[in-house]
């Protein structure tokens, strides 16, 4: 039996992985006093004490917050928006890259080059706002949908990696007799798929953290989104912000900072839930357009 020689850790291998350990530590001790203070019973709650496992579990802040009318309103419509906007993301984007992948296209050029120009130049806020208001979507969720179907960057890397697909997949599917729509569905799509994922995974958490634009689109609170109802909990401290509406006695007397921490919980939750079955197609999709062949 033969043994492969293990390499021998230098004091720098042993330096730089204490750093690496440290620093992770450090990015995960605030979650992890977000979720124990989250899951600690009030009766034994001491403000600003720090626990990363709680003295005594509870789960009642969840309880009232999913029990109330505003949470459960702005739950809803995150997931509206999110669904709805990452499906015609993931569409409006492929198609519009497949189509400025293809150099017959007319006018590929000057679309290509308006493309790049919104990398620069963005009009700005007061623009955005009147053309919005103008189309008459304040206070309406397709105000968040609409102005986000794509992007330049989104675009560029897809296009690129349509362009390094190969090319005789195409011949051969076009001598079989499809068109070009033939062609998008039955041999890009295909193709496609960690793209696909990297790039719904990118829309969905972009549409599930909308917060600017929902702050200043929607003034309704029932039309909040669940980062606006999150910023007027920890923010501005609005313990009114979820309503009293079907709180017992026990549940109103809850802690405000309990509850504010189990509202981040609930808000971060359904990515890390999707994150692990996407996780394989995104690995392979980080590297998309960073190699053409």
């Amino acid at each position: 039996m033969s043994f492969i020689p293990q390499k021998r850790l230098s004091l720098g291998d042993y330096i730089n992985y204490t750093l690496v350990t440290l620093i992770s530590l450090m990015c995960l001790a605030p979650f992890l006093y977000v979720v124990s203070v989250s899951l600690t019973d009030p009766e034994v709650y001491v403000p600003f004490k720090f626990n990363i496992i709680p003295e005594k579990f509870s789960l009642d802040s969840y309880m009232y917050l999913l029990s109330t009318n505003s949470f459960l309103s702005a739950l809803k419509n995150t997931i509206y928006i999110t669904i709805v906007g990452t499906i015609l993301n993931i569409v409006v984007t492929f198609t519009m890259a497949y189509g400025l992948s293809r150099k017959s296209l007319p006018g590929r050029t000057i679309i290509l080059y308006a493309v790049v120009f919104t990398l620069v130049f963005n009009p700005g806020i007061v623009p955005n706002y009147l053309l919005v208001q103008g189309l008459g979507l304040i206070n309406n969720h397709w105000s968040l949908i609409l102005v986000a179907l794509t992007n330049a960057w989104s675009l560029i890397i897809i296009k690129s990696f349509i362009e390094a697909l190969p090319y005789e997949l195409e011949e051969a599917a076009r001598i079989d007799g499809c068109n070009d729509i033939g062609v998008f569905l039955r041999i890009i799509i295909p193709l496609s798929k960690p793209a696909i994922a990297t790039f719904t995974l990118f829309f969905a958490v972009a549409h599930w953290n909308t917060y600017f634009n929902a702050l200043i689109y929607l003034t309704d609170s029932s039309m909040w989104t669940l980062q606006v109802l999150i910023k007027t909990l920890v923010i501005d401290s609005g313990s009114n912000a979820i309503g009293q509406a079907g709180a017992t006695g026990d549940q109103a007397a809850l802690p405000q900072e309990t509850i504010r921490m189990a509202s981040i919980v609930l808000a971060i939750l359904p990515i890390l839930v999707v994150y692990p079955f996407l996780q394989k197609y995104f690995a392979k999709g980080v590297m998309l357009g960073s190699v053409k062949g």
